[in-house]
């Protein structure tokens, strides 16, 4: 999950790391009266999940609280890359001297945390590794070590900070690992860290991303959701503990196990091609216990998506046999009776297939038709969507 700026801001005020008076606004009288309590010039920034805010007018620097009323004002209802601003962040001015980067991240690549740093801030971290690789040092940190002041002091060492601001940067990683650790982050990042002109060291805009594997950990983390970015239907999924996306297809894709659904995506998006560009609408993966339940509340969801028009159930029977599978089906369409009234198309192998079609066969819904491979039930899966 990322966060936004203002929340990442107040993860590192909470472990230490220095940062500036700030506050979110939802409408332009919240940012004059966040304005008007931080006092002098304020910062009026957009809060979105994307970079290119300043290019896109998304970041304006504010007079007074009455100017922080007109720039909140502009800058709300924005669209940024297809991100709908619907908060501001206010913070306080900074008269600024210099600019750098600090980051952890977890680098998936060497399995191992990264600390990167650079003199060179204020722009893509991508485009200073590209153009001038000598002004990123990175740092591999031993987990069972981790970033301490001693460790710190190496990095900003290699990054060849200033001896007189060393000291204050090796303290600010020291306070990051404690973010990146105590919040089970896979990255925390500040871009600016900036040196104002009285030599105070100021993170002045952060990035933090954090690991939703470890949320059971986190109770409070489920506050910094955004539940107006979330679709409503992976929302209810994650509810009925599902795995789902969602797609922009019309086929509805129900199957067990990771691997056979993303199969089965690619053979429902390659069979509708003959259909006028038929494709999967979802990802739901039901896992091993394919339960009447879990199966009524798969096929709830996808059938409460509109932009389907048949599903595809695809099973392979294995610890849950395929006559467990089909039972499940039946007792599921009777839990959602008249809701339930596009087309199922439902291909079931593996243990006890033949005993799962007779099931199927013998409760005569007319909602479910039976193919017998995987090719042919994502053909007419797209057929039925198509009509």
């Amino acid at each position: 999950m990322d966060l936004f700026e203002y929340q990442a801001r107040d993860l590192f005020e909470a472990h230490g790391v220095p940062v500036l008076a700030g506050a979110v606004a939802y409408t332009p009288e919240e940012a004059r009266s966040a304005a008007l309590k931080i006092g002098g010039k304020v910062v009026v920034k957009a809060q979105v999940k994307v970079g290119g805010r300043g290019k896109a007018g998304g970041v304006k620097l504010a007079e007074d609280s009455n100017d922080a009323f007109t720039k909140a004002g502009a800058i709300l209802g924005m669209d940024i890359k297809g991100h709908l601003v619907r908060r501001v962040m206010i913070a306080q001015a900074a008269p600024i001297a210099e600019e750098y980067y600090v980051s952890i991240l977890l680098d998936r690549g060497n399995r191992c945390y990264l600390a990167m740093a650079s003199t060179a801030g204020g722009v893509e971290i991508e485009q200073v590794a590209v153009e001038t690789p000598d002004l990123l040092a990175m740092v591999p940190i031993d987990p069972l070590v981790g970033i301490n002041l001693e460790i710190a002091k190496s990095i900003v060492a290699q990054a060849k900070f200033p001896a007189e601001i060393s000291d204050a940067v090796a303290h600010v990683f020291v306070a990051l690992w404690e973010v990146f650790t105590s919040e089970d982050a896979t990255l925390v990042e500040v871009n600016p860290l900036v040196k104002t002109e009285d030599g105070q060291i100021i993170a002045l805009d952060g990035k933090v991303s954090l690991d939703d594997n470890a949320e059971f950990r986190h109770p409070a983390h489920a506050e910094l959701v955004d539940i107006g970015d979330i679709d409503p239907l992976e929302q209810l999924a994650k509810e009925k503990n599902l795995n789902y996306v969602k797609l922009d297809g019309q086929v509805g894709i129900i199957g067990n196990g990771a691997g056979l659904v993303m199969s089965t995506l690619d053979v429902v998006a390659y069979a509708g091609e003959k259909f006028g560009g038929i494709r999967p609408a979802n990802f739901l993966d039901i896992g091993g216990g394919a339960s009447a339940q879990v199966m009524a509340d798969g096929l709830a969801i996808i059938l409460g998506d509109p932009a389907v028009k048949s599903v595809l159930v695809n099973v392979f029977g294995g610890i849950t046999a395929c006559d467990a599978v089909a039972e499940g089906i039946v007792q599921a369409l009777d839990i959602l009776g008249d809701s339930a009234t596009k087309p199922l198309v439902v291909r079931l192998d593996g243990n006890n297939v033949v005993e799962g079609r007779r099931i199927l066969s013998e409760a005569r819904n007319p909602l479910i038709e039976q193919v017998e491979t995987m090719d042919g039930a994502a053909e007419r899966a797209a057929e039925l969507a198509a009509r």
